[in-house]
């Protein structure tokens, strides 16, 4: 009798790992300021690193409705999705043992890549893009630079769509295989301008041919029987959607990098 045939495991996601795996607590992100655990999610024979961030772990905002944090993280991953750069981890809305969180895959930084600096000087060097001056101690300042980088300024079209209201420093990770992500997504998809960032660099210079295609293609998708509005209607209000809608035509319309309105603080505190 012949042995029988040996099946291999099948493929699975990471969006479907981490919406249908087991989710264990391994500790704590103290550094977050709302409850934000490192877990091990495993499902069919694999497993991943993830952070799962609770709704009954966030904090009140003045600003933005209460229990709503961790669905504006999943809506900031179906968004870039649908912008085909990927800059934002996979993350999924589910069950865990705190209640109904966020839960994203980890990633583990490069330590060495180099995207923002203190520099002397009035001008950024070739290769960096001027964000303001910080003051750096005994009444010195010094300039706040990014690098000119096409990954930063994809997630800068990125923030400028979900209106992200705290795009810090620790906040980007570079990855292996020259990638680059987001995290923290939270405060995103106000109705009202909320921009706040430290990607400033392209401010009023012209949006690149390929972001103005990825922009069009939001458009269409965005439309009321769009697939990515279906994706998002559950997670963000009917008003905050027009108004997701609204940004994607003023960033076509203008064909420009946004700049700061000074209705609003420019840069979030602390910028890293």
């Amino acid at each position: 009798m012949s042995a029988p045939e040996r099946i291999p495991p099948r493929s699975v996601t990471s969006a479907e790992l981490l919406a249908e795996g087991e989710l264990t607590v391994r500790g704590r992100i103290r550094e977050a300021s709302n409850a934000a655990l490192y877990c091990t999610v495993t499902y069919e024979g694999q497993e991943a690193a993830c952070v799962y961030k609770p709704v009954a772990g966030e904090r009140p905002l003045w600003d933005f409705p209460d229990g709503t944090l961790a669905q504006r993280e999943v809506a900031a991953y179906e968004v870039s999705e649908a912008t085909g750069w990927r800059l934002v981890p996979p993350t999924v809305l589910r069950d865990g043992p705190y209640g109904e969180g966020m839960c994203q895959l980890w990633i583990e930084g490069q330590p060495g890549a180099e995207l923002l600096a203190l520099v002397d000087g009035e001008e950024p060097e070739d290769g960096w893009k001027a964000i303001g001056f910080a003051e750096v101690g005994d009444g010195r300042t010094a300039l706040l630079v990014h690098a000119d980088d096409e990954r930063l300024r994809r997630l800068s079209v990125l923030d400028a769509v979900i209106n992200n209201a705290d795009r810090k420093g620790g906040h980007l990770l570079p990855a292996d295989g020259n990638r680059l992500y987001g995290i923290d997504h939270g405060v995103t998809f106000n109705a009202e301008n909320k921009l706040r960032t430290l990607l400033w660099g392209w401010a009023g210079e012209p949006l690149t041919a390929e972001a103005i295609e990825v922009l069009t293609t939001l458009r269409a998708t965005l439309g009321k029987d769009g697939e990515l509005a279906r994706r998002l209607s559950p997670l963000i209000t009917p008003t905050e959607l027009d108004a997701t809608r609204a940004r994607v035509e003023t960033l076509l319309t203008s064909g420009k990098h946004p700049e700061p309105t000074g209705d609003w603080p420019p840069i979030p505190w602390p910028p890293v």
